[in-house]
């Protein structure tokens, strides 16, 4: 632990490695067709998402694996100039702490983490892929919270906090889920930066047909992490897409390298603009693996909005963004600068460990 610091950090990105069966076993047996299952083709295995076959890692069973920070040089600027790819040949067996909550608590003692949030790798990259069958993402995000709770739990030892993913294509069933994660106790949710694809098409998540959740959730006081995933943001034909589907590109330069903040950037500008912190005033939102580097021009688009429709906002926009939400930068982020943005006790600690980024 750095000598700077007097306390134990909470670190608000760590993640598990979802174990062959995460998607699987809790999903109802005549939906693992729409969901997903595993195939083998030259000898690897994969999942097949919504009937297509997935190549979004290398290895979804993750033995063996890179390393943690694997990607370390690369995103202090890459001095060696090598291509991306080239740090991840050092692999090492799946370690017991990527799977397993007892060894992940003895691995945060020798790190000396006060606490820990814990989010997907893979369950954050499939809606978008089943976004056109409802049924089959309700039962995705059923099924796979129970798995989560089953092998994690959502508050373990008050040391590990897993977070249950929410899809809102359903509203009732969003509503429901909230309701059952909230029972087993659940300490955050997180769900993927993206408007919502309902069968009334694409809809702000922050529109009302969605309020009865967020009413729920403003009551809870649970917090609602928007972590990075496949959002479905289009680059428009300047890169290909497939985020969740494809690795196909995706450590050379483009405009593709910017996607996830960009998508974050619309969720969390468009919740302000929804007005949802004068509307439920107890939301906390906390945006995660997400970057911050556009912080500066958000509060500078609100502004703007406010001054040229003063009658919609009730309150200052980017005050109100200040109290409800919680900024995780990137390492290459200025985090001085989004400390003087939002203040110091909105700006949390994410390792991403043991991510390849972390």
């Amino acid at each position: 632990m750095s000598r700077e610091l007097t306390f134990e950090p909470f670190d608000c990105d760590n993640h598990y490695y979802e174990s062959e069966d995460a998607f699987t076993r809790h999903v109802p047996e005549e939906m693992k067709a729409r969901v997903v299952q595993w195939a083998e083709v030259d000898g690897r295995k994969y999942h097949v998402v919504g009937g297509k076959l997935s190549k979004a890692v290398t290895n979804p069973t993750w033995d063996p694996i890179a390393k943690p920070g694997a990607l370390h040089k690369y995103f202090r600027g890459n001095p060696e100039g090598k291509n991306p790819m080239e740090y991840l040949k050092d692999r090492e067996p799946l370690p017991a702490a990527y799977i397993d909550r007892d060894a992940r608590l003895e691995i945060m003692e020798s790190q000396n983490l006060e606490s820990i949030w814990l989010f997907p790798t893979l369950g954050v990259l499939y809606e978008e892929l089943l976004k056109d069958d409802t049924q089959a993402v309700v039962a995705l995000m059923r099924g796979f919270n129970r798995w989560i709770e089953e092998d994690w739990g959502f508050d373990y030892k008050e040391k590990i906090f897993a977070s249950p993913y929410i899809s809102l294509m359903d509203i009732d069933q969003a509503v429901s889920e909230l309701e059952w994660c909230l029972e087993k106790g659940a300490r955050t949710i997180v769900m993927r930066p993206a408007p919502v694809w309902t069968q009334e098409g694409q809809l702000s998540p922050g529109d009302p047909v969605f309020d009865s959740f967020w009413s729920r959730v403003n009551e809870a006081g649970i917090t609602t992490v928007i972590h990075a995933g496949d959002s479905g943001y289009s680059s428009q034909g300047y890169a290909e897409d497939a985020f969740g589907s494809s690795m196909t590109g995706r450590y050379r330069p483009s405009i593709k390298a910017f996607s996830i903040e960009r998508a974050a950037h619309d969720w969390l500008i468009t919740m302000s603009m929804e007005r949802m912190y004068t509307r439920f005033p107890n939301l906390r939102i906390a945006s995660v693996e997400n970057g911050a580097d556009y912080l500066d021009m958000l509060f500078r688009k609100l502004n703007q909005q406010a001054k040229k429709s003063p009658s919609w906002f009730d309150e200052d926009p980017v005050e109100l963004f200040r109290k409800h939400v919680w900024m995780n930068p990137f390492w290459e982020d200025n985090v001085y600068e989004i400390v003087e943005l939002m203040g110091a006790d909105h700006v949390i600690f994410g390792s991403d460990w043991p991510h390849i980024e972390g």
